[in-house]
């Protein structure tokens, strides 16, 4: 098997190292815009703004990203590092800042709309170098050369091609992670390991990301199972760098597209989706990799089997007893889905070009079937 990786941005992991920040950006030129997660502490935005300024930077602040903010968002953004001639971003929050600031630094040379960047307008390869700062640890898409973005002309999610050199660090700051993600936290680790799954079973999985994904599914799966006594911010934040890592060498699967088919059209599902989702998405996996999902199991604290196919089949059982462990239930009853409201944008995410690496057969048939199970 022949593999080329290249590995770009810089990584930080470790408590307090958003100290680091403004050495970090200064490489980039002197004139920085920073956008922020509105629900972040003020505390923090001004400790940030604080240390870009000792760092002699010049650093303009966004702070409008709402949980409800959709990707036009970023045309502001966009318009503004232009209009003061910026020379970075930076992406100072969760999923959804993320997100926004990932278009704007794509958008912002080329001075293009978001519209026309979800419509897949080319972007010629030259983007603002960006500094990402998660306030929700790494995702599945964080070193992916493409990540996916509701259109909010239909509430479905779009597949954005995305410069790989785009990214110029990522700064995970334990001691942040603890003071942001609070109650949720366990529903992250539940996502990760959703995604870190697919990802270690994919028809595209090699050595490189079986090595990073079985690092990251050990540790996850303690999380999971001691998460009563408090999450352990340092193995988490390590276990969701290697999982979105790994991810990125191998290929997210036909579950994490629809728990952002599902989060586009509903947000306040987002924390119990994943947990919806993954012992549904495990049960398709076991037949297509049984040595991989016994594996798994082992990793979630299954006992031992007479054999790989009986260990295998602990799989979809371990999760639930995990998930039900830590008081999330297993379905989205509670949030009224309705199945024909979701339907069309499941089948936009099953026609994705990266689920096509899913060990099962993703059929029209099959993510319907999924959708029953846990609406």
């Amino acid at each position: 098997m022949n593999i080329s990786f290249k590995f770009d941005p810089e990584v930080h992991i470790g408590a307090d190292i958003l100290s680091k920040a403004g050495t970090i950006a200064k490489r980039h030129g002197k004139r920085m815009i920073t956008v922020v997660d509105h629900s972040l502490d003020a505390q923090l935005s001004n400790r940030l703004r604080e240390i870009l300024e000792d760092s002699g930077l010049e650093d303009i602040i966004f702070d409008g990203i709402e949980e409800d903010s959709t990707p036009e968002m970023a045309d502001n953004i966009a318009e503004l590092a232009c209009g003061a001639h910026c020379d970075a971003v930076i992406a100072f929050g969760g999923q959804k800042t993320q997100l926004i600031a990932r278009m704007a630094a794509i958008m912002a040379p080329m001075r293009i709309k978001a519209f026309e960047l979800l419509d897949a307008k080319p972007y010629f390869n030259r983007c603002l170098p960006l500094l990402s700062i998660p306030t929700e640890g790494t995702s599945a898409f964080s070193f992916t050369e493409y990540f996916l973005a509701e259109d909010p002309r239909n509430k479905q999610i779009k597949l954005i091609d995305s410069p790989g050199h785009l990214y110029s660090a990522v700064v995970v700051d334990t001691a942040l992670l603890k003071s942001t993600l609070g109650a949720n936290a366990v529903s992250f680790v539940i996502n990760n390991l959703l995604s870190a799954s697919e990802a270690y079973c994919s028809s595209k999985s090699n050595f490189l990301s079986e090595i990073m994904l079985e690092r990251a599914l050990g540790f996850l799966g303690k999380l999971l199972r001691t998460s009563g006594g408090g999450l352990n911010m340092e193995a988490f934040a390590q276990a969701a760098f290697l999982a979105s890592f790994g991810a990125s060498v191998s290929s997210p699967g036909i579950g994490t597209a629809l728990l952002a088919a599902i989060t586009a059209r509903y947000p306040a599902a987002k924390a119990q989706c994943s947990a919806a989702l993954f012992p549904v998405i495990a049960e398709r996996l076991i037949s297509a990799r049984p040595e991989k999902m016994a594996r798994i199991a082992s990793f979630l604290g299954a006992g031992k089997a007479a054999s790989v196919t009986d260990a295998a089949n602990t799989a979809a059982d371990a999760i639930r007893r995990s998930i039900e462990a830590c008081n999330l239930p297993l379905n989205l009853k509670s949030f009224n889905i309705t199945l024909d409201r979701l339907a069309a944008a499941a089948e936009t995410a099953r026609k994705l070009e990266f689920t096509a690496s899913s060990p099962w057969t993703v059929s029209e048939e099959a993510v319907f079937g999924i959708l029953k199970e846990i609406i």
